[in-house]
């Protein structure tokens, strides 16, 4: 790259809590670190432009009207009453390329001006929404028979994901952090659509933070406690290791949403913290000896690569991103069934110097993920995009 691309960003989450707001935060920390021109327009407790660096923020509120989409993420209705705020911000920034993260108000406003103005737009897929749906419209209708709520489910989602391909076809190029999306999405809308993995902080996440010694085996889970992370399978698990006869282990459950209630009136051996972050998440993470996760349907699974800094295996379920983070054997275990989650989680509880060789592997996989690694190729493909307008203009003019 002879010239950083100026970039003009639209996360569609940054101030909230999930994984495209932490995402998109070490994106911004990397631009900043580095001195690359950055716009960053995103949904804000008010609305003001502010200055950092080589950072330019514009921070817009959302209107009364504004809904839930998940435990902190809303969608305005009327967020396009800011067009012309940031249409100034825009021209005065003078941006080459544009990058979306998604589907809500945020993002839709990015690509209507990316379209508006004429200007390329990266779009990157974080979240697969399709089956975040599936999963919440199976827990509405379990009072139907399976063999209708399947079909009606297995419809939804595809409908879903038909329209999701529909609008990345918009941007120029693509970015996903599996290879599993990136051939949906290079079949689905016949764009170029390359890897962007999640890198992790191996000295914010580090077994050396480790409290406890007491023996007792720790599971582990950190995440949204809703219908889509899968989590009343860690209810059934706790059961299954009870019946196996196995009492000296706890449950370390990290995150709060519908589904607490339910987890908690289940489950005999398990802390619920809610949400914490900084020194006291790293602090939970060190504590877990086996961290559990059964989402099906995170495109990736940044927690995965957290418990595995913090110097824990992951057992994880064969649908969705983090099967790709996992060495089966070595960084933790792939499994398709409760039993599968059960048998694996007794091996390593009855094994400890087998746990210990996977607590080490998992450390030094996350020791290889550098988030500058995962940027600089961000950035290149941002140089692509422009490179890709160019030559496109180039074809379309008249000779």
């Amino acid at each position: 790259m002879s010239k950083v691309p100026r970039v003009a960003f639209f996360p569609d989450s940054y101030e909230e809590v999930d994984g495209v707001a932490m995402t998109s935060k070490r994106l911004v920390g990397y631009a900043k670190k580095n001195g690359n021109p950055l716009l960053v327009i995103h949904a804000g407790k008010k609305t003001e432009f502010i200055e950092d660096g080589s950072i330019s923020h514009l921070s817009l509120k959302r209107s009364p009207v504004a809904f839930p989409m998940d435990a902190t993420l809303e969608y305005d209705p009327f967020f396009q009453r800011h067009t012309n705020r940031v249409i100034k911000a825009l021209m005065k920034f003078k941006p080459d390329v544009f990058h979306i993260t998604g589907l809500n108000d945020v993002s839709i406003m990015g690509s209507y001006l990316a379209w508006k103005l004429d200007l390329p737009m990266v779009g990157s897929w974080h979240t697969n929404l399709h089956e975040f749906a599936g999963r919440r419209l199976d827990k509405t209708f379990r009072f139907l028979p399976e063999s209708i709520s399947a079909k009606f489910i297995g419809f939804a989602e595809r409908k879903i994901l038909d329209g999701a391909l529909l609008y990345y076809k918009m941007p120029k190029l693509l970015l996903a952090p599996n290879e599993e999306l990136i051939n949906i999405l290079k079949k689905g809308t016949k764009r170029d659509a390359r890897l962007m993995i999640r890198g992790v902080d191996t000295e914010i996440f580090s077994p050396q933070k480790r409290t406890v010694s007491d023996g007792k085996i720790r599971f582990g889970f950190v995440g949204r406690l809703r219908a889509e992370k899968n989590v009343r399978l860690l209810a059934d698990l706790e059961k299954a290791i009870l019946d196996a006869g196995k009492t000296n282990f706890e449950f370390l459950i990290v995150g709060d949403g519908n589904e607490r209630d339910w987890l908690e009136r289940k489950m005999k051996k398990a802390v619920f913290t809610g949400f914490i972050e900084g020194e006291k998440l790293a602090e939970t993470y060190a504590n877990m000896d086996i961290f559990i996760f059964p989402s099906e349907t995170d495109a990736f699974g940044n927690v995965v690569q957290e418990a595995n800094a913090s110097g824990a295996p992951a057992i994880v379920a064969n649908s969705g991103g983090p099967k790709f983070i996992v060495e089966h054997g070595k960084t933790g275990f792939v499994c398709d069934t409760v039993d599968q989650y059960a048998k694996y989680s007794l091996e390593l509880m009855d094994n400890r110097e087998k746990l210990l060789r996977m607590k080490e592997a998992s450390r030094e996989f996350a020791l290889s993920r550098s988030w500058d690694s995962v940027f600089e190729s961000v950035y290149q493909a941002y140089a692509d995009c422009v490179k890709l307008r160019k030559e496109d203009r180039k074809k379309s003019s008249p000779i």
